[in-house]
């Protein structure tokens, strides 16, 4: 800054040849040396506070760079992730696909399948059904016949009946079967007397006895093979059924697996749509901090080369000031003592009379100041000063004490407003930093509360999934036990039935035996007995088989329903402890993260405690007690002033002599 006015000593010398006052110059030469400072402190204070906003500035975009770099480091990952489990899915998508088309493939080959067999079953019992109905009527006839003695069955059982064939052409002609039937029965026989490997003539004896033996083992090996084509059936839809419920199931948890495998993928795109688009948000505002960031360190730093130039001239300023000044009074000095000393002895009483009133008026005047402000200083100025006015050339000696102590004041002044400076920036930025600290404890507080509620919530869920896995386990054993009830239950009725059907189908045949052998010797009576045995056997026969058939097909029905709920337990079991064992990780992962954030948040209140306790510190020494600074300053401006007001009067004083000093040395010359 190029200097308001440079005051050579040479321009003061001219100055004074003309007959200007030294005083008026050297206190011009002070006003402009304190306007001068006070424009210093002002560039200072508007410097400081330049300064504050670009550290302010700096650490606050330095902060938005540092969050929004963490930011787009977090968002790639994310999206990377993203992409990640979206190509995992949707492989998974594929083969749960090829899994599914699969499966429900070998579901319809396997419902074909049990079609097919299933038909063949209606056509073999159909013709099994038909035979032993067949049988049976045969062998009805023949010992109805037999009872009788009907005469062409007793022909055909005497004379040509040598064969079962002829039997039932016998049968065919007494209209007594159709021929369509004596044919299937003739084909049934030859079929069973092939499969035991004898001539079908051989097999048969010519007596009509022989030959409803022969019906009744018939109907019997029939009746096994209608027995077995059942069991077969059984069998076979059994299982059909287990294959074809494992492979719904398998189709149900597959197209689950689907649905959940294309849902999380939707999730994870919309992710990653969301993730990459606040990730080039994220970069933009990336971009733009880090040029906010260079602009504003060439902006403070062309301020702060500006200030130094600034305050660098102004020093030197200053300098060539108190240079001026010191060249000014160094150059006057000599002849003013001189001059009062030989104006005090020439002019006499009036003169000194004159000087004890400038020195009463400025003794006042410092006096008046002292008291106004309470100033102990300027009390023991006015004492320094009245003794001064005793010894030799009291004028200089006053202003020499008044000049040193206005002075002294301006570098308290200097002082005081440098401090000033300090204090305010050191309390703005700790209290920043007390912000700042606070705002993260906050935070951390609030994100390990909130991660402290989650793992809470989980911890009541793993309990729930717990009680229902424990009363999960409580049912199937339960199941389990009844199921074994049932089926001990069922295999002794199953035993008992089997037992008494197998005994009433022996007494048939043992009755049925004796009295198709000697039923011309039984007498009518024993005759019509043995009739009703025999029809009560049979109607207990059929409910034996009923009663049998109903016990299997509710065994059969009820493992069926123990193993469908015995699959579905098992199939929530393994989800509800797979939710237990992922909530779990979660829960220990919340817990982990959360002791993370406190150990975090004890170091940042550490931070805090010594910003706080630093702050305490700055305040006991910054915090004015008994005036505050603007206090403080105007009182020196008012004593500065004043004692610039003294001073003023002593170098009017001083010029004042000197003129009339240089007047009585003209006359004297003269």
């Amino acid at each position: 800054m190029a200097m308001k006015s440079a005051l050579t000593a040479a321009a003061l010398a001219s100055v004074a040849q003309a007959g200007s006052p030294i005083a008026k110059v050297i206190s011009m030469v002070s006003e402009l040396q304190a306007d001068v400072i006070k424009e210093g402190e002002l560039s200072q204070k508007e410097y400081v506070e330049f300064s504050e906003f670009c550290e302010d500035r700096a650490r606050a975009v330095g902060h938005e760079i540092k969050t929004n770099k963490a930011d787009v480091e977090t968002l790639s990952a994310t999206v990377a992730e993203e992409e990640s489990a979206i190509s995992a899915l949707n492989a998974k998508v594929d083969k749960l696909t090829g899994h599914i088309a699969t499966a429900d493939a070998d579901l319809k080959a396997a419902t074909d399948e049990r079609h097919k067999e299933h038909e063949d079953f209606i056509l073999e019992q159909k013709e099994l059904t038909t035979t032993v109905d067949m049988l049976v009527r045969a062998i009805a006839i023949l010992e109805r016949e037999a009872a009788s003695g009907g005469a062409s069955m007793l022909q055909a059982s005497t004379a040509n009946a040598v064969t079962l064939a002829q039997a039932l052409a016998s049968m065919v002609q007494a209209s007594q079967i159709s021929t369509f039937d004596a044919d299937k029965l003739s084909a049934f026989v030859q079929e069973a007397a092939d499969d035991n490997g004898a001539p079908a003539a051989s097999v048969y004896k010519s007596q009509t006895g022989g030959i409803v033996d022969t019906l009744q083992d018939l109907n019997e090996k029939a009746e096994g093979q209608l027995d077995d084509v059942r069991k077969k059936e059984a069998s076979e839809r059994g299982n059909f059924e287990l294959v074809a419920q494992a492979l719904k199931d398998e189709l149900r948890f597959g197209n689950d697996d689907l649905t959940e495998a294309k849902s999380k993928i939707s999730a994870s795109s919309e992710r990653k749509s969301t993730a990459a688009g606040d990730l080039q948000s994220t970069q933009n505002d990336l971009k733009a901090d880090l040029g906010a960031r260079e602009a504003l360190h060439h902006d403070c730093m062309a301020k702060a080369a500006s200030f130094e130039a600034e305050t660098k001239s102004r020093g030197e300023e200053l300098k060539a000031l108190a240079e001026a000044k010191r060249i000014i009074k160094e150059a006057t000095g000599a002849a003013s003592l001189s001059q009062v000393s030989f104006v005090q002895v020439a002019s006499g009483s009036s003169t000194s009379m004159h000087g004890e009133e400038v020195e009463s008026q400025v003794m006042h005047l410092v006096r008046g100041l002292a008291h106004q402000h309470g100033s102990s200083e300027l009390m023991q100025l006015s004492a320094q000063m009245s003794a001064a006015m005793h010894a030799p050339n009291p004028f200089e000696k006053v202003r020499g004490l008044i000049s040193d102590m206005i002075a002294k004041l301006e570098d308290a002044a200097t002082a005081d407003a440098t401090k000033k400076a300090y204090c305010d920036k050191e309390m703005s930025e700790t209290k920043t930093t007390q912000a700042d600290k606070t705002n993260e404890i906050k935070k951390l507080t609030t994100r390990s509360d909130r991660m402290t509620a989650q793992s809470a919530q989980l911890k009541e869920q793993i309990a729930a999934l717990q009680s229902d896995l424990a009363n999960l386990a409580g049912s199937q054993a339960e199941m389990d036990r009844l199921r074994r009830e049932e089926n001990t239950v069922f295999v002794r009725v199953e035993a008992e039935l089997a037992k008494g059907l197998t005994g009433i189908k022996l007494a048939l045949k043992v009755l049925n035996e004796y009295y198709a052998t000697n039923g011309a010797k039984a007498h009518e009576q024993a005759e019509g007995a043995a009739s009703g045995i025999i029809g009560l056997l049979e109607v207990c026969e059929a409910d034996f088989s009923k009663n049998l058939a109903q016990a299997t097909g509710d065994e059969e029905q009820a493992v069926e329903e123990y193993d469908k709920v015995s699959k579905a337990n098992q199939i929530e079991r393994t989800t509800k402890v797979t939710d237990v064992k992922y909530k779990v990780q979660e829960s220990k992962s919340l817990d982990k993260s959360s002791g993370e954030l406190l150990e975090d948040k004890k170091g940042v209140q550490a931070e805090l405690d010594a910003v706080n306790e630093y702050m305490s510190k700055i305040e006991g020494e910054c915090i004015e007690k008994a005036e505050s600074y603007a206090t403080r300053k105007a009182r020196m401006d008012s004593e500065i002033a004043g004692l610039k007001q003294g001073l003023e009067i002593l170098e009017t004083e001083t010029a004042f002599i000197q003129q009339r000093t240089n007047r009585h040395a003209l006359r004297g010359h003269h």
